[in-house]
């Protein structure tokens, strides 16, 4: 009685599970056969005959192509400054003992559950007080100080792995705080790194409240905005280019994740690696 409560239990999950993996297929799949087709519609169809011509409009656009040049520099460089930054501040919460630590490290969780809408009007009239607007360099900083608190606050973690052993074995070799960290304790949070480094990526690559707020040049938006004016007036939408765009708009994240697939599954291989 038991094992068939079981596998009726085991079936129950594969059916929802499955369910599950359907709402997610079917608009990858219209996305896909949207984007090779030139009649594309909004329901999903099979193509009658396939074509590379939404692709090339695409990428033969110069503002379309500027577009997803911007939306990597921003993307990219805010997840390089928010991992560099993290490591340094993560070092001292993960290795000291502070006074005013767990006061810190629970404003920082305060911080990360902040949303941006609560803070996007007083940081739009600080930008024009300051005269940032329509600034890509003072954007890209925005971003990567609102993606500090859950960045630290990932890498602390990452870094509290580490064991503090294998920092004294490098101490004891003349090594300094900055090489013990830069050549033992980075070398071991790759996984981490490449963690906060993607979520980081991610959530820039596809945020489009805050630079369609800071930003007024329609030059210098990234991809992550461009995408909206493949919505016309009046309901009319070209289907077409709208896929063939996304598919495009997809390439960099899941390039990003398959290079760094092996860092994301693996943990922290520490055996035998500790000081007898």
């Amino acid at each position: 009685m038991v094992k068939r409560s079981e596998k009726i239990e085991t079936i129950v999950h594969y059916v929802l599970l499955s369910a599950l993996a359907l709402l997610f297929l079917l608009p990858l799949l219209w996305m896909l056969f949207a984007s090779v087709d030139t009649g594309a519609i909004q329901s999903l169809k099979i193509p009658e005959s396939i074509t590379f011509s939404n692709f090339t409009s695409i990428l033969t656009d110069p503002s379309i192509v500027r577009s997803f040049v911007i939306g990597i520099l921003i993307s990219g460089c805010q997840a390089l400054f928010v991992v560099i930054l993290c490591v340094l501040a993560a070092y001292p919460l993960s290795r000291y003992q502070l006074r005013y630590k767990k006061s810190f490290l629970m404003t920082v969780l305060f911080m990360t559950s902040l949303p941006m809408t609560a803070v996007i009007v007083p940081v739009y009239q600080l930008f024009i007080f300051l005269k940032f607007q329509d600034s890509l360099i003072a954007v890209t900083f925005f971003l990567t100080a609102s993606s500090l608190p859950y960045g630290i606050w990932m890498m602390k973690n990452f870094m509290d792995s580490v064991p503090i052993d294998l920092e004294e074995s490098a101490w004891i070799d003349g090594a300094s705080t900055w090489q013990g960290v830069r050549k033992v304790v980075a070398p071991l949070m790759v996984p981490g790194i490449f963690t906060v480094a993607i979520f980081t990526f991610t959530g820039s690559w596809g945020n489009f409240f805050v630079p369609y707020i800071l930003i007024q040049t329609p030059d210098k938006m990234p991809a992550s905005v461009t995408i909206f004016q493949f919505f016309g007036n009046f309901g009319m939408v070209n289907y077409g280019r709208l896929a063939a765009f996304s598919v495009l708009y997809t390439i960099p994240v899941v390039v990003l994740y398959a290079l760094s697939q092996t860092y994301m599954s693996k943990g922290f291989s520490m055996g035998g690696a500790t000081k007898g």
